[in-house]
């Protein structure tokens, strides 16, 4: 198991299901869209509607493509992934 990104916090959340774990699976509120005090992600960071998070129950870590607001272009989309630092 992976420990924490240094960036989580919890100030700084997503409510995305979890490609791991799927922990919220039967969760009444997530399986209706809201958000929940359980199973949120933490939102390391964001490329414009590209989101970089990391899952507090199995520290899985992934991006996710919300295809909302400033969108990246359909190649970058394609073969994009996480900037590099």
């Amino acid at each position: 198991m992976l420990p924490l990104d240094p960036k989580a916090d919890i100030g700084r959340r997503a409510w995305v299901t979890c490609p791991k774990c799927a922990d919220s699976r039967g969760c009444e509120s997530c399986e209706q869209g809201r958000s929940c005090s359980d199973h949120w992600r933490y939102l390391l960071s964001t490329t414009g509607s590209l989101l970089h998070l990391q899952c507090p129950s199995c520290t899985h870590v992934w991006a996710h493509e919300t295809g909302f607001g400033a969108t990246r272009s359909l190649w970058n989309r394609i073969a994009g992934g996480r900037p590099k630092r």
